[in-house]
């Protein structure tokens, strides 16, 4: 076996750290298998701790800048303190649950364009913490996600980009310090009134908290701006609907609300008579950044017992996220 990388804390001469995963394929709500391979070096060495950690890549606001940056949403430790001796080979298994809320990096097989995410491993020591290995990790959608992603397909949008934004939607239970947005361009039965559609999907052990904001194509004499609609879908509906009916449903009635939309741009009441009557869940503001003013704050730091962690602008140096769509 090679390891990919020494752990630069101990110098020269010191141990290799290897993560692998048993699949790295996986889906929110389940785990992530694999063993921390280590190898002695020269000396005895201490190792205080080994955890493991989602990280992936943020879209940050602040002030009139906007930048990327990957962030640490999820650890786990999987060792305490030991000595690992000199040549020693060492395997430590562990699983890792995959957060409900992490966003789908791979649709249909591919990679959505503008996603990234990956497991780090960590290594601390008596006088320094070694980030030593990332390995990418694949999240495909649940079979509700698939359904509602299905249903845009087959309606005629067109994927544009994903990409996450830092904070929080008002009004909708997060435990992560993002959401993802998933954007398309309008199908050809809506271009007279929108031109571009973000989905984003809240999952959660129940079901998934479903929002749509649609840009309103601006005319020669008026300027454009958004709706938004936001529905609950519970998981055990994802294979006895007719969702493209459904997602049909949701986006004619959001985007009714053209017509009555008031200054500060709340969404009206009401519910679409499809089956499962998945409604509006009362009225709702805007998001920060590409959605409005919806956002109700970034919380970095400890959230819903996730550690939200440090941004790191070279992890995934050279990945472009894949290539699902186009610009």
């Amino acid at each position: 076996m090679v390891f990919k990388k020494m752990l630069s804390a101990f110098g020269v001469g010191g141990p290799s750290v290897d993560t692998v995963l048993a699949n790295p394929n996986t889906r929110p709500g389940l785990a992530l298998d694999g063993h921390v391979n280590l190898v002695g070096g020269d000396a005895p060495a201490r190792i205080e701790q080994i955890s493991v950690g989602l990280v992936t890549r943020v879209e940050i606001e602040g002030g009139d800048t906007e930048y990327a940056g990957i962030m640490e949403f999820h650890r786990m430790p999987v060792s305490g303190a030991f000595e690992l001796a000199p040549k020693q080979q060492l395997a430590i298994p562990f699983q890792l649950p995959v957060p409900w809320e992490t966003p789908v990096t791979d649709v249909y097989g591919q990679r959505l364009h503008g996603m990234t995410m990956g497991l780090r491993t960590e290594v601390a020591v008596a006088r320094a913490v070694d980030k030593s290995d990332l390995d990418h990790v694949s999240v495909h959608p649940l079979p509700i996600h698939e359904r509602i992603l299905d249903a845009f397909q087959a309606l005629g949008f067109r994927f544009k980009h994903a990409d996450l934004e830092r904070g929080h939607i008002y009004g909708v239970p997060q435990t992560l310090p993002f959401y993802q947005e998933i954007e398309f361009f309008a199908a050809p039965q809506y271009a007279q009134t929108v031109t571009e559609v973000e989905l984003t999907l809240v999952t959660s052990q129940q079901g998934v908290e479903v929002i749509l904001e649609c840009d309103k194509r601006g005319g020669f004499l008026s300027a454009g701006h958004d709706v938004f609609g936001r529905y609950s879908v519970p998981h055990s509906d994802a294979a006895r609907t007719d969702w493209t009916q459904v997602v049909d449903g949701w986006l004619r009635e959001t985007t009714s609300r053209y017509g009555g939309l008031r200054a500060q741009g709340f969404g009206g009441q009401g519910h679409y008579g499809a089956p499962g009557h998945y409604g509006p869940q009362g009225h709702h503001g805007r998001r920060g950044g590409g959605m409005g003013g919806m956002m109700a704050g970034a919380a970095l730091g400890v959230a819903g017992g996730l550690v939200a962690g440090e941004m790191l602008d070279d992890a995934f140096e050279g990945d472009d996220g894949g290539d699902f769509g186009e610009e």
